[in-house]
């Protein structure tokens, strides 16, 4: 249609948000469908938050408010950096916008010109390069396979990065692999980014608080000081706090980047809800007990997954150091069929079967830049998710 932008051909619809959709639909449709499409916990938020959000409403703060955040939630966030990650910040260098997205994309339209390059990890979150896309940049997508847990290693990064390098975006624990960089794997990625001072990073650390065993989170700027003059540490409430609706995301960085991010927030949404704000300010600030708890919750769940799609016929399943996502690989199922019929030749083709004979909704891996695997979201119930995987085995035993 030629009424339409060109910058619309850059950038496709979400497959994350497509496979709900359609597992949706069919639902509508009576057919028994279980969903492990949707990135976002299964569980209520925590009731002191709402509250927070019902007494913001009583008293009156429905109003605008500063574009990039309220100051009380500014002064939170910083307290939050200095408590959880020993990063110290002004408000002057927080922002705060419409969910985590907005923050990724704010930042990358206020700095990106054409021909600018952004290395991207892969697999990747869906939107990371279509918003490079947007903003007139070039993603630079750099395969870290199943060989290395979906680790991207030092001398990869090494060989992406070029003088027209803008940015590094590092999302640790990933979605949509779970994995989690330990601190000396983290530490041999900021060596290389200390040879080249060019290179922005902006990190991705929405599942902060999702991790598992023993393992120990930890951001670019804290691992290596040197690069705190050119890190945007990019976090939000949706996961954590189980407040993906509330659309509440956050980020600190040089003054210079939060400014250019204000003015492109001032020119789209404006201010983030005031009482989404309000909210955000009481889980910041509130109890966080919660946080184990939900932790524990998911750990057995994934110990669960893990488990039994490791017994399906074809199917390699790692074991993920946190967020609620696990990443099979299934070369093993490629080139058979399906008892249904299909040839299985590639992975969005499997999980396309795997929907229509058994009910099962997954992201297939070609969404996230690497094939072929598919995503299993396991932020559902352990009834659920048992019998998904079953019908995940006998879809994979019916393959020859």
């Amino acid at each position: 249609m030629a009424f339409l932008s060109d910058t619309l051909a850059r950038v496709k619809p979400s497959p994350t948000i497509a496979v709900t959709t359609k597992a949706n639909e069919l639902k509508a449709a009576g057919k028994d469908v279980i969903g492990l499409g949707a990135g976002e916990p299964d569980f209520d938020t925590p009731q002191n938050i709402k509250d927070a959000a019902k007494a913001a409403i009583d008293a009156g703060k429905t109003k605008y408010t500063a574009v990039d955040g309220i100051p009380e939630l500014k002064k939170a966030i910083c307290a939050k950096f200095a408590r959880e990650n020993g990063l110290t910040y002004q408000p002057s260098q927080v922002t705060v916008g419409t969910g985590g997205k907005q923050i990724l994309y704010n930042a990358l339209m206020a700095t990106c010109n054409p021909g600018d390059e952004v290395i991207i990890p892969a697999p990747y979150w869906v939107s990371y390069p279509d918003m490079v896309l947007l903003a007139g940049g070039t993603p630079v997508c750099i395969a870290a396979g199943i060989e290395t847990q979906f680790k991207l290693q030092p001398a990869q990064l090494e060989a992406a990065i070029t003088p027209k390098t803008k940015w590094f975006i590092f999302n640790s624990p990933s979605n949509p692999t779970g994995a989690g960089y330990t601190r000396a794997e983290l530490k041999a990625l900021t060596d290389v980014l200390m040879r080249h001072p060019h290179v922005w990073v902006m990190t991705d650390d929405m599942y902060e608080h999702l991790v598992f065993d023993d393992f120990e989170f930890c951001t670019p700027a804290q691992v290596e000081p040197g690069l705190y003059d050119r890190t945007l540490t990019c976090n939000g409430v949706s996961k954590a706090y189980a407040m993906t609706g509330w659309r509440i995301g956050y980020a600190a960085g040089p003054v210079a980047l939060i400014k250019a991010m204000g003015t492109i927030q001032s020119q789209s949404t404006s201010n983030p809800s005031s009482v989404s704000q309000y909210a955000a300010l009481e889980g910041l600030n509130g109890p966080q007990e919660f946080l184990a708890e939900n932790r524990a919750l998911f750990q057995r769940r994934r110990d669960l997954v893990v488990g039994m799609l490791n017994q399906a016929k074809g199917v390699t399943c790692p074991n993920p150091e946190g967020a609620f996502y696990v990443y099979p690989d299934i070369a093993g199922c490629i080139g058979k069929t399906s008892a249904g019929g299909t040839k299985i030749t590639n992975d969005e083709v499997f999980a396309t079967a795997l929907l229509e004979e058994t009910g099962v909704a997954v992201v297939f891996g070609a969404a996230f830049g690497l094939s072929p695997n598919f995503r299993v979201s396991y932020a559902t119930s352990d009834a659920a998710l048992k019998e998904a995987c079953t019908r995940i085995q006998t879809f994979c035993a019916g393959l020859v």
